[in-house]
């Protein structure tokens, strides 16, 4: 193989091994059972989504937010108890706007960055439609509205729905599901398994030879 094959081979590897390790939605364990996680850490918004989406089914906007606020976990050293409702923005300049006050395709938010950015919804589609393998980190997520913490005026704060990608407001009395985020990277972070280990270890030594080969040439 020769000097310029090599370089492009190690090139596409490397290329390769920088995605996997750039996947949005990192597991993160709060209740010290590393072999499970209660929460994904996203990469791209500096959140960490917990991973029940169902934990206590609908209630109205006041519930949810002191639902929200009194959550905690532990893995027997550290507590892990700062968590809030999702924010959507309001105006959100990422919408397509429709009729009726419905928003799509409104990446601007949380809830629609998790929709259409990190599980692959489509705008008029349930996420349970998805195929993207995303999903199913996380459990009982419902389709249906979720409430948002973000107030749109008097009696009324913001939603998505997980049924279609929507985005807009309701009145604070209604009976919507919840989502709860933390600030930031929090939890312990998933240990890498042996076949990630390998493809990096495989990947550095190609690299090593593609350059050992390219300086004897030149040698």
């Amino acid at each position: 193989m020769n000097t310029r094959k090599l370089r492009m081979a190690a090139l596409v590897l490397a290329a390769g091994l920088s995605g996997a390790a750039q996947a949005a939605l990192e597991g993160r364990d709060l209740n010290g059972s590393i072999d499970s996680f209660e929460a994904y850490y996203d990469t791209d918004l500096d959140i960490t989504w917990l991973a029940d989406a169902n934990m206590n089914g609908t209630m109205n906007w006041v519930a949810a937010n002191a639902w929200a606020a009194t959550l905690s976990f532990t893995d027997g050293v550290n507590v892990y108890g700062n968590w809030r409702l999702p924010t959507t923005l309001q105006p959100d300049a990422t919408c397509e706007s429709q009729p009726g006050g419905i928003f799509y395709n409104c990446t601007g938010s949380e809830m629609g960055h998790l929709f259409y950015s990190e599980l692959g919804g489509t705008a008029g589609q349930s996420i349970l439609t998805s195929a993207d393998p995303d999903l199913a980190k996380f459990t009982n997520l419902q389709a249906y509205s979720y409430w948002s913490a973000t107030e749109y005026g008097p009696g009324v704060a913001g939603d998505f729905s997980f049924y279609g990608g929507g985005q807009s407001g309701a009145g604070k009395n209604g009976g919507f599901y919840t989502l709860a985020v933390s600030p930031g990277d929090i939890g312990i972070a998933a240990i890498p398994e042996p076949e990630t280990y390998a493809m990096m270890l495989a990947g550095l030594l190609f690299i090593g030879f593609a350059k050992r080969h390219n300086s004897k040439n030149h040698s």
